[in-house]
């Protein structure tokens, strides 16, 4: 008896790796779509919540510099792109993306929608609150995808919620000395 393996058991050994692989990532695969989809819906939510934020600055005589409402429509229009990044993602994984914003949107609807009251510094500190929330979770939830997605939050999403919240602050600052 020969101890020599054929080109077709290693092909065996090789696929049955691959499949063990396969099974094994499964939960962590469907683990990782779950939490694509919460900053999915975090995305969505957003974006909705700059759309109220522009409605109701148009009204507003400190908000109405075009300057000051083009970086509004900038830090929507980069959420709108980050959540289609991760539509994309989620169905690269072989997932359903989520399609709404869920509970988290109608927390920040009632928020921003609260804030609006109060005027406009009050409505961008909210802005920027749910900026620093989407960065904790961003952080927080890193672990928890895969490395394709885990570059996709550290080379694009958290740098991005970075510079939104740095962006409020100039807004916030210049409209507590207008």
């Amino acid at each position: 008896m020969s101890s020599m393996s054929t080109p077709g058991d290693a092909y065996d050994r090789d696929r049955a790796m691959e499949d063990a692989t396969e099974l094994n990532s499964g939960s962590n695969g469907d683990e990782a779509v779950n939490q694509l989809n919460s900053f999915l819906r975090g995305e969505i939510s957003a974006a909705e919540t700059y759309r109220m934020a522009i409605d109701k600055a148009a009204d507003s005589k400190e908000m109405t510099a075009s300057s000051n409402m083009a970086m509004l429509r900038e830090i929507q229009e980069e959420h709108g792109r980050a959540a289609q990044a991760l539509r994309d993602r989620i169905r690269e994984l072989g997932g359903e993306a989520s399609d709404s914003s869920g509970a988290w949107g109608a927390w920040a609807k009632f928020t921003q929608g609260t804030a609006n009251l109060f005027g406009d510094a009050s409505s961008l500190k909210a802005l920027k609150e749910g900026e620093e929330h989407g960065l904790k979770d961003y952080r927080e939830g890193a672990d928890d995808i895969d490395a394709t997605s885990a570059q996709l939050v550290e080379n694009q999403l958290i740098p991005a919620q970075q510079r939104h919240i740095n962006l409020l602050d100039q807004l916030i600052n210049a409209v507590g000395k207008a």
